[in-house]
């Protein structure tokens, strides 16, 4: 079990990170190469356990990165705080734009704002989590991506 000590800067791969609810795994995010992830910490450094699982769909090569490591380069180069604030913009962004699409009642208009901020990956995303992360089940999603046409969504993954 991960305690939170380490992020992960993914160099190539494909990760999702879930949540389950009465034995149901419900998608919570798609992480791709040149991206950070890790399991929700509390911003104090407060040690607790994550409720959000992270799982590979690829394999994945990883830079582990501890919080220990990060916590001495801010210390010792004020600079990085810069960097670190930068990161800590595109996370708030990415996970802002998932409150937003988990808000949209419709679930063909859902799916089209999904495939509007990310179609150069959606090929690479197993059906089953993509409905998942959208909140319908796969028939719903199957019938709303009948009716779209979308020429980068050839491989189908169950």
């Amino acid at each position: 079990m991960d305690h939170n000590a380490y992020l992960f800067f993914i160099t190539s791969g494909l990760v999702r990170g879930f949540v389950r609810n009465n034995n149901k795994e419900i998608t919570t995010r798609f992480s791709f190469e040149n991206e950070i992830i890790g399991a929700i910490r509390h911003p104090d450094g407060i040690e607790s356990y994550s409720t959000e699982y992270l799982q590979a769909l690829e394999d994945c090569h990883l830079i582990r990165i501890p919080y220990a490591l990060i916590e001495t380069v801010y210390a010792k180069f004020p600079e990085a705080h810069i960097i670190g604030r930068k990161l800590f913009a595109i996370q708030y962004y990415a996970a802002s734009q998932s409150a937003i699409l988990a808000r949209i009642p419709n679930a063909a208009d859902r799916y089209s704002m999904f495939v509007s901020k990310g179609i150069n990956y959606i090929d690479r995303l197993p059906v089953k989590f993509q409905a998942s992360y959208l909140g319908m089940r796969v028939e719903t999603l199957s019938r709303i991506r009948s009716k779209i046409e979308l020429p980068l969504i050839s491989n189908d993954k169950f």
